[in-house]
């Protein structure tokens, strides 16, 4: 059965089409201008409710919550009808509030400094599976409104494509949250085929996971790498740059103590970099057990953004939020 969150307004106006035309419209206001499941919707008739609720059931139930003292960040486990779990993580900022949210249950990247990819993949998830999790994050954010969604959990958006960029479309959709492709932004590990596609079909912000300055490694820890060296990547990458919503890429570098952090990393990374308008975002690495890596030292990292910003590439270090409910 369909969610209610993956028609359209055109597949909505079909569903009820025994209804007046006015009731498309309530359908719409409810679920994203109010983020209302159907069953709350008060301005329907209540057998109209009824029958929302039944036709089109919800997809999440939640496994379990945590949320960080202050509340500014909340963890969900949520569980699928088919008893598969994913993740969703909401953060509030002082200028913004951003969800993160999972395109697959597991993920078969099987990246080696990430838990996910670790723990293999399940299965796709469907579009009303992906919008629920912004309309959760959405509910539990009221009254401040979403104004950022970020491909970064669960999975490789891009291996589950049709899916994720119906969902985007909805995100972006003036009958729904009306998003700017600026605030939408899909991370992946460079699935080069899919990357081209996006920027024909629907280009929204990119972040490129790129996690080494050269193929050796990056083989290592990235395996699609084997498959889309960093040359093919990097081609990639400036196909993508006319199309996109901003005029740079994002890349991401999850700084690994003596694994990719040397000078001499640096020093391939600026070489990697310097021709593409980019930012690159550091990331201090989340041990988990069994990985048998380890997080980079604050000042080894500072010393390598420093190298970077001194070489002219637009370096940030991620502030971390939520290690204290492991977000």
């Amino acid at each position: 059965m369909p969610n209610p969150y993956e028609l359209t307004r055109d597949q909505f106006a079909e569903f009820l089409a025994d209804q007046p035309a006015f009731r498309v419209q309530q359908v719409m206001t409810g679920l994203y201008e109010h983020d209302l499941f159907p069953s709350e919707i008060s301005t329907l008739p209540a057998p109209l409710r009824a029958r929302l609720t039944d036709a089109l059931p919800l997809s999440l139930s939640v496994a379990h919550e945590v949320a960080t003292d202050d509340g500014d960040t909340v963890k969900w486990a949520f569980r699928l009808p088919d008893g598969a779990t994913i993740e969703t993580v909401l953060m509030k900022y002082r200028d913004r509030v951003t969800v993160c949210i999972s395109t697959q249950a597991g993920c078969a990247m099987a990246c080696s400094f990430c838990a996910t990819g670790q723990a293999g993949f399940t299965r796709q998830l469907t579009v009303g599976e992906v919008m629920e999790q912004v309309v959760r994050a959405a509910r539990t954010a009221a009254p401040r409104r979403l104004s950022h969604v970020v491909f970064m959990g669960m999975g490789e958006p891009l291996l589950n494509y049709e899916p994720v960029v119906g969902a985007m479309r909805l995100m972006l959709s003036d009958n729904a949250y009306g998003l700017s492709r600026r605030r939408v932004t899909l991370s992946t590990s460079g699935v080069v085929p899919m990357m081209d596609r996006l920027a024909n079909d629907l280009p929204v912000a990119l972040a490129v996971s790129l996690h080494a300055p050269n193929d050796a490694l990056r083989d290592e820890l990235v395996p699609i790498n084997k498959k889309y060296p960093l040359k093919e990547l990097m081609a990639a990458c400036m196909r993508y740059l006319p199309f996109a919503p901003r005029d740079f890429l994002t890349f991401e570098y999850c700084m690994l103590d003596g694994v990719n952090d040397s000078d001499q990393h640096a020093k391939e990374l600026i070489d990697l970099l310097k021709k593409i308008p980019c930012k690159l975002n550091l990331i201090p690495f989340n041990p988990f057990p069994g990985s048998g890596l380890h997080k980079s030292s604050p000042s080894r990292v500072q010393d390598f953004a420093k190298r970077l910003m001194d070489a002219g590439i637009i370096t940030t270090v991620r502030k971390t939020r939520g290690d204290d409910i492991a977000a």
